[in-house]
């Protein structure tokens, strides 16, 4: 059995230095030299006086028995390369008979060198060292079988008996054993590592063929005893048997390849990439067999690394310059390792040996790439989800505006802080709210009003001490939360602490800096409550900053503190909205005021706006203005909307029934319009009612007209989608008012009455109500002017060509009972041709 690296792959190792190669060359030489001259002069030889064939002829047939013996050899792949199975063992036994044993080492010299030289010349091309070490490991495995054996008895031309077969069998043994042994010391001296491993799977894949090459030895000693001529029937077997050498040889081959194939592969099975490439690199060097191996693996960030493993088994990895797709080469497998379209890597493997990869080999290397560039894959995703969570996970706890805390952590993380703390240790909650914000967004935009957000944390955040957390509760508030305070008994120095610390954080805010190009002061409102821990949770501490800071606010003072006796109006709000609650399930509290607006050409109702109004059982008679602000703040907003939209579509089914096709107009909450199933429930309301979608008027204020958000303009979609008509009120208040009719197509706007009830006296208002009226005509819009009061405001909007008006002049809003005869009156007067109104507003 020789090593057969044969022509290498480039050497990357740097392995093939000078010295190593010069020190096997001569040393293979002298091994061999020597190995033939000690046992040519050691064991003597004997020729018979009556011998028919000269000693030159004997020893040529040693040589060509040795030379034969090398051409029939099986390859396989080991980490240095190809290592070949020959039938050394037959042709030493063959020869021990044939020739005197003094001459076979120099006729194994010369016929595995003659062999292997014709071998390189017309195929493999090796190296001289290759060759060297080849014919030196055949001559002293050759040497040491001569001496083994001739210790045990005299072959040449005796005849077969048990005693000289064992001393064969002693020398094929040693043949074997030496040349396994002196090509692990070759290649462990070229590759500074073992390979035992594979040389020795070697060795017991070779049992059963020096099994057969002994056997055949013998045979063939018999043979020529017997005749000679029998010799001509042996090459067959000797074929079928060599054929059933490399099938066994091929077949357990191809079982250690799948199965190191299952194991390597399961070992891919890795969630990092450092994982997944290391154990790639590992596998496939003991996979393949192979020298050297490359895992270049891409970043999602557009960066490449490689990892770099070789015989040693050691795995470098650094950066990398993107590969270039480079096609397989002889001795080197090269595959773009991707996933669907999607390029994760680049393998590549190099051999050590003078045969290229076989077809075996090739499938195998296709298989594992594909393996790779799955695990590879998965790695990548297993990475960025890593990546995903724990971003979520930052922003579920995190301001994606500031950074700083949200909401929901600031009370987790502030409770968990008033837990650790002792009982009644005194702690600070400082809510900041930056005064005059909206002014900031409508005037310079919301990018400008982000960037004054931004600058507020930061500066927060270079005044935080030890102890304090800060956060963002949403908008424009900011929370401070301080246990820092000193302990005394009166209680009075903590909150004057926090109140000296809360002037100095507006103090410093209050630093002029630019923002969006205009430079301005930060100024905020402060609240400040002082309690002590164990006996207040972080919501209720921040429910008493927020009446602080109102106070505040409405002060005119930048800093104040919590004051208990102004709770009550925040208890009164809490009562009021579990007394809605309660209003909300009988049908005699909530009520709706009805107002028509008339056509101002025809006197013809165009619609009916509904007004609510709460019959409050202890507080008498509320107005929108003494609930709708918290109802609107309140999760009994959906529920309040549609008990109104259905008291409203209930009294229009009415009107249908009595023949009135009048349109009603409900005003509806921006909050609502956040809610994508408001279409689902009013389409639901419209068809348990049999009112058509088109006599349904929904307002929409303001502040619905400034929102660009998604959801909202979805809403209305789909509103009008249905056919319900949408209305802007208080149009011209605002100076997104235009810009939303570019967004949402609206059917009608209503002129706030600040504008009509000035349109005498102000040239300025007139303007706008002239400016809106044309607009709406080109648009193709009605437009209604509200609280109209006067005859003269009446006449002046008939001029102005607005379509229709509302207000006392006309009629104060009604109850639901008067308003059917109230429309059809106004129906028959417009059929008559008749103009009913009186310049008093009476009908």
């Amino acid at each position: 059995m020789t090593s057969d690296p044969g022509h290498r792959a480039p050497d990357r190792l740097g392995l093939r230095d000078v010295p190593i190669r010069a020190r096997l060359l001569v040393g293979g030489l002298l091994l061999a030299a020597l190995s033939a001259a000690v046992v040519g002069f050691a064991v003597p030889v004997r020729l018979a006086p009556d011998d028919a064939l000269p000693p030159w002829a004997r020893f040529g047939i040693a040589v060509a028995v040795f030379g034969t013996a090398q051409l029939a050899r099986l390859r396989f792949r080991a980490v240095a390369g190809m290592v070949s199975i020959t039938w050394g063992e037959a042709a030493l036994i063959v020869s021990l008979y044939l020739a005197p044993a003094g001459w076979l080492p120099a006729a194994a010299l010369v016929g595995t060198a003659l062999t292997w030289g014709l071998l390189s010349l017309l195929a493999d091309r090796r190296s001289v060292v290759d060759l060297v070490r080849i014919v030196a490991t055949a001559t002293t495995a050759t040497a040491a079988a001569v001496v083994v054996t001739t210790a045990l008895g005299e072959p040449f031309l005796a005849p077969p008996t048990p005693a000289l077969a064992l001393a064969l069998l002693a020398g094929a043994a040693t043949y074997l054993l030496t040349s396994v042994a002196f090509s692990m010391l070759a290649l462990t001296l070229r590759h500074g590592t073992t390979v035992a491993p594979p040389l020795l799977a070697a060795l017991r894949g070779k049992l059963l063929m020096f099994v057969g090459n002994v056997v055949v030895g013998l045979l063939v000693i018999a043979l020529i005893r017997l005749d000679p001529r029998w010799l001509l029937l042996l090459p067959p077997p000797c074929w079928l048997l060599q054929q059933t050498y490399r099938h066994r040889l091929r077949a357990e081959e191809e079982r250690r390849t799948w199965r190191m194939f299952a194991e390597t592969t399961g070992t891919l099975n890795q969630l990092d990439e450092r994982g997944v490439a290391t154990a790639a690199v590992t596998g496939a060097l003991a996979l393949f067999r192979a020298e050297l191996v490359d895992v270049h693996v891409a970043r999602s960030d557009g960066r490449w690394r490689r990892y770099r493993g070789d015989v040693g088994g050691q795995v470098t990895e650094r950066e990398c310059d993107p590969p270039e797709p480079a096609p397989a080469t002889g001795h080197e497998l090269a595959r773009t390792l991707a996933v669907g379209t999607t390029r994760v890597g680049e393998l590549r493997i190099s051999f050590a040996g003078s045969t290229g990869p076989s077809d075996s080999e090739q499938d195998a290397f296709t298989a594992f790439a594909d393996a790779l560039a799955a695990a590879l894959h998965d790695a990548a995703t297993h990475r960025e989800l890593r990546r995903v969570t724990a971003r979520s996970s930052y922003d579920a706890v995190h301001d994606p505006l500031t950074g700083l805390v949200n909401r929901a952590a600031l009370l987790a993380r502030g409770d968990e802080t008033l837990r650790q703390l002792a009982h009644g240790h005194p702690v600070a909650l400082l809510l900041l709210d930056v005064n005059h914000f909206k002014e900031v967004n409508d005037t310079l935009g919301h990018a400008a009003g982000d960037d004054l957000l931004q600058l507020t944390a930061n500066r927060l955040g270079a005044l935080v001490r030890p102890g304090d957390l800060l956060g963002r509760l949403g908008g424009d508030e900011f929370a401070l939360l301080t246990t820092a305070l000193p302990v005394v008994d009166h209680g009075s120095a903590p909150m004057a602490s926090a109140l000296r610390r809360a002037r100095d954080i507006v103090e410093r805010l209050a630093a002029p800096a630019e923002v969006a190009g205009v430079r301005m002061s930060t100024e905020v409102s402060v609240g400040v409550v002082v309690a002590g821990a164990g006996t207040a949770d972080l919501a209720e501490l921040l429910r008493r900053a927020d009446i602080a800071m109102y106070q505040a606010k409405k002060g005119g003072g930048s800093v104040a503190p919590y004051d208990s006796s102004r709770d009550g109006a925040s208890t009164d709000q809490l009562t009021l909205l579990a007394e809605l609650r309660e209003a909300l399930a009988v049908d005699d509290q909530l009520q709706l005021a009805l107002q028509p607006a008339v056509d101002l050409a025809t006197g013809a109702p165009t619609g009916v706006e509904a007004l609510v109004r709460w019959l409050h059982p202890r507080r008498g008679l509320l107005t929108p203005a003494d609930f709708i602000g918290p109802v609107e703040h309140s999760e009994q907003l959906g529920a309040f909307t549609r008990y109104v939209l259905d008291k409203a579509l209930a009294i229009a089914a009415g009107w249908a029934r009595d023949g009135l096709d009048v349109p009603i107009s409900v005003n509806i909450s921006a909050r609502s319009l956040l809610d994508p199933r408001l279409p689902a429930e009013i389409a639901e309301a419209l068809r348990r009612h049999d009112v058509p979608p088109r006599r349904l008027v929904l307002e929409i204020t303001e502040t619905v007209v400034m929102s660009e958000l998604e959801v909202v303009d979805e809403v209305l979609g789909a509103l009008r989608a249905m056919g319900v008509q949408i209305a802007v009120d208080d149009f011209g208040t605002g100076f997104s008012s235009l810009t939303f009719l570019t967004r949402v197509p609206v059917d009608e706007v209503k002129v706030d009455r600040s504008f009509v009830i000035r349109m005498a006296d102000s040239p300025e208002a007139a303007a706008i109500v002239r400016t809106t009226v044309g607009l709406a005509h080109e648009l193709g819009l009605r437009v209604v002017a509200e609280g109209v009061e006067t005859a003269e405001q009446r006449i002046a909007l008939a001029e102005l060509g607005c379509t229709a008006a509302q207000g006392y002049h006309f009629f104060k809003p009604m109850s639901a009972d008067k308003i059917s005869a109230v429309l059809g009156s106004l129906l028959d007067s417009a059929t008559a041709n008749v103009f009913p109104l009186r310049a008093d507003g009476a009908s």
